[in-house]
């Protein structure tokens, strides 16, 4: 079985390089039967995706997953060589470490070079002492770096970077994170705002900038972020997540990593993330939601986007994207940008993700149930059909309960209802309804509850107004079945209601007549009313 990255390197020689599958073979040293293979279920399944015009469908997540699955990353086991690259680097590591130690107050804690040399030794390397002492030398005489313009081609080279952001959301200060994209050739910027540096919004935050530029870059360029690298392969080998090789056979692009503490090895992006931040935040940064701030940076984004650049003979970066777009990468239909999860539902009726509880509705207590999680929101299936959503929590142990999933149980056990969670975060709406009007009518207010599945809330609400002209006293769940129910105009089922209470009237008055002492006189309740 071939590793997931030379899958990848075999599918983008073949579909970006044009290469054979015979050079391929020879390149990789993949047997060619192996080659074609995978390049032929590549191109099958990319066929039927871009044919396909709905990506949220269960089938058409299961034919993307196909797309970029698996196999699992190995790493190869490699003979040892003297002074090698990686020795070179750790070196220079444990100097760097060095230079920490002496700025931090500990300079009687610094590695000497019999120290390094033991380090290496301790790592594996075979190494002699005299090529460290030599190795150290002669960094230690080096220079200081220099680095190298470099020109870059339309649609070559793009950088990502994460970015702490921190505002108002509806009168609370809160922390965000941002995920902010430049373009290497003309410089043009694109961020989001994203609740966690989760894996979910590292994806998403690739999804949303391909399609707002209408195509893909063929590089990308990452520090050495966690969402990015699953863990490091000595000092200068990094194994990628799954997650962003997925995002790479998906899409075409290939991604490159900079070194550690090179930050200018993507100067554009890191220069990007404290400009578009400064602009965006330093004078508005009150709002009442997280899609309010997310409009503002758009908006902030595309007018820097607008102004023109003297590096660029004055030229706007928007200018520029619309030139390189030629040169991009196709568009692909929308990658779904959730991750997956599996999860019995427990005896609360919940489900568990990242420590936070979700409710789905009460017969799926001990089954299994297939949860897509989004960056704001979570949806959970069954079967193929979506039995729950919820709005994403991010703290610890929290719990997000939908009322509608515990009818059934709130019937058979009506007196749990006023101190339930469930109660408690259910919409303001209901808790009004229920304080008002079904205080120890708890069985009756379930049965409403019931009656929401199929009738709108506003239907009720409206149906409830017009119960308190006429009854205010005696609003009932029956009641307002009856007037929601109802296909007449409004004014209609009032005279029905009316009608109603009058003929209730005269079954009262009739009842304390015959109570009175006997009279010659005719009693009539026809006048008594009126």
């Amino acid at each position: 079985m071939i590793t997931l990255n030379q899958k990848q390197e075999i599918i983008l020689n073949f579909y970006r390089e044009g290469k054979s599958q015979r050079a391929i073979a020879k390149e990789t040293g993949v047997d060619r039967k192996t080659v074609s293979k995978y390049i032929n279920a590549y191109q099958q399944a990319r066929q039927k995706l871009i044919q396909s015009e709905d990506t949220t469908r269960i089938d058409q997540i299961d034919l993307i997953t196909d797309l970029v699955e698996p196999p699992k990353y190995q790493v190869a086991n490699r003979e040892k060589r003297k002074l090698t690259e990686d020795m070179i680097d750790k070196i220079k590591y444990y100097l760097d470490e060095n230079e920490v130690k002496k700025r931090n107050g500990q300079s009687k804690q610094q590695k000497k070079i019999i120290d390094i040399h033991q380090a290496l030794l301790d790592e594996g390397f075979q190494i002699s002492y005299p090529t460290v002492r030599n190795t150290v030398d002669a960094l230690r005489k080096s220079g200081k770096e220099a680095f190298i313009r470099i020109d870059y081609a339309p649609g070559d080279v793009c950088e990502f970077d994460w970015g702490e952001v921190n505002i108002y959301i509806d009168g609370t200060l809160k922390t965000f994170q941002m995920a902010a994209f430049t373009s290497a050739y003309g410089n043009y910027r694109y961020a989001h705002l994203f609740p966690k540096q989760k894996t979910e919004c590292f994806v998403e935050s690739h999804v949303l900038f391909f399609e707002h530029i209408g195509g893909v870059y063929r590089t990308v360029v990452y520090d050495n972020m966690k969402v990015a690298i699953k863990k490091f392969v000595g000092l200068t080998e990094k194994e990628p997540t799954d997650a962003l090789v997925k995002l790479s056979m998906y899409y075409g692009f290939s991604f490159r990593f900079c070194n550690i503490r090179s930050g200018n090895e993507k100067g554009h992006v890191e220069k990007s993330v404290e400009y578009i931040r400064r602009k965006a935040f330093c004078h508005v940064y009150h709002f009442d939601s997280l899609d309010a701030a997310n409009e503002h940076l758009l908006s902030v984004c595309i007018n820097l986007n607008q102004r023109p650049q003297i590096m660029a003979n004055h030229m706007t970066a928007l200018e520029q994207i619309a030139a390189e777009r030629e040169f991009l990468l196709p568009a692909m239909p929308k990658y779904e940008s959730a991750r997956i999860e599996t999860s019995r539902v427990d005896k609360y009726s919940t489900i568990s993700i990242d420590t936070c509880h979700y409710s789905v509705p009460e017969f799926y207590v001990d089954k299994i149930v297939f949860t897509k999680v989004y960056s704001t929101h979570i949806r959970c299936f069954s079967e193929g059909e979506m039995i729950a959503e919820h709005k994403r929590c991010y703290g610890n142990q929290q719990w997000s309960i939908d009322i509608g999933h515990y009818c059934q149980i709130f019937k058979r056990k009506p007196g749990a209802l006023a101190h339930s969670v469930a109660l408690k975060q259910a919409d303001i709406k209901w808790q009004r309804i229920y304080t008002k009007y079904y205080i120890k009518k708890e069985k009756s207010f379930i049965d409403l509850l019931i009656f929401h599945q199929e009738c709108p809330l506003e239907t009720i609400e409206k149906a409830i107004l017009t119960l308190e002209k006429l009854t205010p006293t005696d609003i009932t769940t029956e009641k307002i079945k009856v007037i929601c129910q109802r296909s007449e105009p409004c004014q209609e089922v009032v005279q029905t209601v009316s009608s109603a209470i009058v003929e209730k009237s005269k079954e009262h008055l009739e009842s304390y007549g015959a109570l009175l002492p006997c009279s010659t006189e005719k009693f009539s309740t026809e006048e008594v009313i009126a």
